[in-house]
């Protein structure tokens, strides 16, 4: 199957209107840095993110835009809210931004423009409008007028003149029709001096939908390839976005309008007013990143994205959330199994030969997985191969006693090998599997906990061998040496720490 995207615009899937080898633009609406961001924040730079690493991997050239609204409405007042500046709160909220994509594995994005830094080309955009008659000056605002744009709602589907005033739109008597949005917003008596330009219509900053039809003209060109975001952003950012790029440019705005789902409770919405927002810092605090970002590439892009139940106390984690955690475990234990087995690290000890030849069977997980992934970028159904293949391998390593020492089995050894190898190209298209996940951190350090827990096991082997060489099973000292043995395995088991008993030994670990 070639590649099949869906369109918000069409309503439909359509083969990709372009062929490996030629360069794609994509363009997806960032944050407005004002708070921290919370974990729905992370749900369209994970996506995209896996997009360009899929379209990379069979070809393509990917140019991708992430814009940071540094100036809004939202951020002068919690500004106020919290006594700092506007450009001091944007820039320490920017920096919380970046650094919980970089947990995240987020690493495809090209560049960050800023609003503030492309005031002028705004300014530009809005006088080409009001001199086109597109949009109008009123008192120091300008807007543009919805009823000039013949097709305008053909993003959402709806009519313009079905719209009441004061419906998901901002309300003001200046505008002709209530559907008109701000393109320019005049300065308010109080604000602060670093959120005002001049303008041809008096002092002021843009309206929040001009920001991103600028900054994307400037960087990408007239027409996007892909222009993505969350799908609350559908209307009416993406509506006006698309309304003042094609009337300023008489082109198409974009190829392909792509909508990720959004993060939801079982119990309803997250929103800051009901408590129940759970930042990327503390996620972090619960779960790894790959952890967090497979929860997020479980479901398909288009659906939403179930946290489960949850209550909002310190250290409780959404069922969702601790499902996934168990289900990547799986991964987990199949990289510690790799390297008792081979003697490599799984992450940093296998990398694919482009020249290889695959066998027959992994070959089949390779095509499975690139059926999923040309189907609109069905990532949960490619994680779903992963599942399969970590399964097969470990049947393989089972049948085969791959881990018992000295164990001769090198066809299966290789076979073996070479799947691994596939395991780890395909989950890093995901963006997983790049790091080996860490140990938890006890009192001392993790060489003093890697320490004690050798001994433990050491000690715990030396009573089970005693235990074992009591040939009189009704001896009570065998039992009570044994049910030291369990004793230490319940007691580490409580503190999640979890043994396991192999024909090379018994190992740990945190889980």
């Amino acid at each position: 199957m070639s590649l099949q995207v869906y369109s918000t615009l069409s309503r439909k899937k359509e083969p990709f209107h372009k062929r490996p080898g030629e360069t794609v633009s994509m363009y997806v609406c960032g944050p407005t840095v004002y708070k921290p961001s919370h974990i729905g924040h992370m749900v369209g730079p994970v996506i995209f993110d896996t997009v360009k690493r899929y379209l990379q991997y069979i070809g393509y050239k990917v140019t991708w835009i992430v814009n940071i609204t540094d100036v809004d409405d939202k951020l002068i007042v919690r500004a106020g809210e919290l006594k700092t500046t506007v450009p001091e709160l944007a820039a320490k909220m920017t920096d919380d931004y970046f650094d919980c994509l970089k947990k995240l594995n987020v690493t495809g994005i090209d560049q960050f423009p800023k609003a503030t830094e492309h005031i002028g080309g705004m300014i530009a955009m809005i006088g080409r409008l009001v001199a086109k008659g597109i949009a109008y000056p009123a008192d120091g605002d300008v807007y543009f007028d919805v009823s000039k744009d013949s097709d305008y709602g053909k993003l959402c589907g709806f009519d313009p003149e079905q719209l009441e005033g004061g419906a998901r739109l901002e309300v003001s008597g200046k505008k002709r029709n209530p559907g008109d949005f701000a393109l320019w917003k005049g300065a308010k008596p109080g604000e602060p001096k670093e959120v005002t330009w001049d303008s041809p219509w008096g002092p002021g900053r843009p309206g929040w939908h001009i920001e991103c039809s600028v900054m994307s003209q400037k960087l990408l060109g007239d027409t996007l390839d892909i222009h993505g975001g969350g799908l609350d952003l559908r209307f009416p950012h993406h509506e006006n976005e698309l309304a003042q790029s094609e009337s300023d440019t008489d082109k198409p705005f974009a190829k392909v309008w792509m909508h990720n789902g959004l993060l939801k409770l079982r119990s309803g919405k997250m929103a800051g007013s009901l408590g129940n927002v759970l930042n990327v810092a503390d996620a972090l605090k619960l779960v790894g990143g790959e952890t967090l970002r497979f929860f997020i590439l479980n479901t398909h892009y288009r659906s939403p994205i179930d946290l489960g139940d949850w209550e909002p106390t310190p250290g409780s984690i959404p069922s969702g959330l601790a499902n996934a955690q168990k289900a990547f475990e799986t991964f987990t234990r199949f990289g510690e199994r790799f390297q008792r087995i081979t003697g490599r690290s799984f992450f940093t000890g296998t990398k694919p030969d482009p020249r290889r030849t695959m066998s027959v069977d992994m070959g089949s997980y390779l095509m499975r997985f690139s059926e999923h992934m040309n189907d609109d970028f069905n990532t949960g159904g490619a994680v779903g191969v992963l599942f399969d293949l970590v399964t097969a391998l470990n049947r393989t390593a089972d049948f085969h006693r791959l881990e018992s020492p000295g164990a001769q089995a090198d066809r299966a050894m290789a076979e073996f090998e070479e799947g691994a190898v596939l395991l780890k190209e395909l989950g890093q298209i995901l963006g997983l599997f790049l790091q080996a996940p860490s140990q938890a951190k006890l009192a001392g350090g993790d060489q003093l906990a890697a320490g004690l827990m050798d001994l433990l096991i050491e000690l715990r082997n030396n009573l089970r061998a005693t235990a074992k060489g009591i040939t009189d099973k009704a001896d009570p000292t065998k039992k009570a040496l044994f049910d030291q043995t369990d004793l230490i395995r319940q007691r580490l088991a409580a503190l999640n720490v979890t043994l396991e008993d192999r024909p090379a030994g018994t190992t740990w670990r945190v889980g």
